[in-house]
């Protein structure tokens, strides 16, 4: 019997990322090292079994999840399903047997982006800093529950994304399909602190990087990290 995988992939660096903008829910895309990024993590996961993929709304993890794809062994396609109007619920069906079997359906949710920054979003981190000071910075960055002026906390993003992975994401697991998810490092840090019991202290700690992934086997209800 196959293995079930997740995977969890941060984007690739965005051009924010490049330029230390806070960057949230402004949707940027990939800079040209982000591309690189997003390459070499497909090279990673290209042996691995992906039935679904979700993602966020925001393009920078769309275009991570399509360049990851573009080399992997299984040569399916990923296919994004929108939510259509009614009159339109079926404009985008596919009638080909053969043609669903080589796809990977893609789902895209609001409660998978990135920690949202409020105020901050397009700031420079350096002259933010500067301006308020290191400490308050840190605090807004680093902290579980202070949230920026007008943004989100960890709290707040983890209170949004947990429950959509175990309403969303865990019966795909259980019915043994290895899962995707290509999104931002508040979002996927908040997973993480779920699948292995992290404190509030050790889920502020933990760096994701950009275009790495993270990946776990799931039996049995239970998580084991792999890399």
């Amino acid at each position: 019997m196959k293995k079930t995988h997740l995977i969890l992939l941060r984007h690739g660096q965005s051009v924010w990322n490049q330029k230390n903008l806070f960057t949230g829910w402004v949707d940027v895309p990939l800079s040209e090292q982000g591309i690189q990024e997003a390459y070499d993590a497909g090279k990673k996961i290209a042996h691995l079994p992906i039935d679904v993929v979700f993602t966020s709304t925001l393009m920078r993890a769309h275009m991570t999840l399509q360049l990851a794809l573009l080399h992997h062994s299984q040569k399916k396609t990923p296919i994004f399903e929108h939510l259509l109007q009614k009159n339109f619920e079926n404009w985008n069906k596919i009638y080909s047997e053969e043609t669903l079997k080589e796809m990977i359906p893609v789902y895209s949710a609001w409660q998978l982006n990135e920690r949202m920054y409020g105020h901050l979003q397009g700031l420079n981190k350096k002259e933010t800093a500067q301006k308020y000071g290191e400490a308050q910075v840190h605090l807004w960055r680093r902290s579980f529950d202070v949230a920026p002026p007008g943004g989100e906390s960890l709290k707040m993003t983890a209170e949004r994304t947990i429950p959509f992975f175990e309403e969303k994401i865990i019966p795909h697991l259980k019915s043994q399909k290895s899962v995707l998810i290509s999104a931002h490092g508040n979002s996927l840090r908040s997973i993480m602190m779920y699948l292995d019991h992290l404190s509030e202290q050790e889920i502020v700690n933990l760096e994701l990087p950009t275009g790495v992934p993270v990946i776990y086997t799931f039996e049995k209800d239970s998580w084991q990290k792999i890399s």
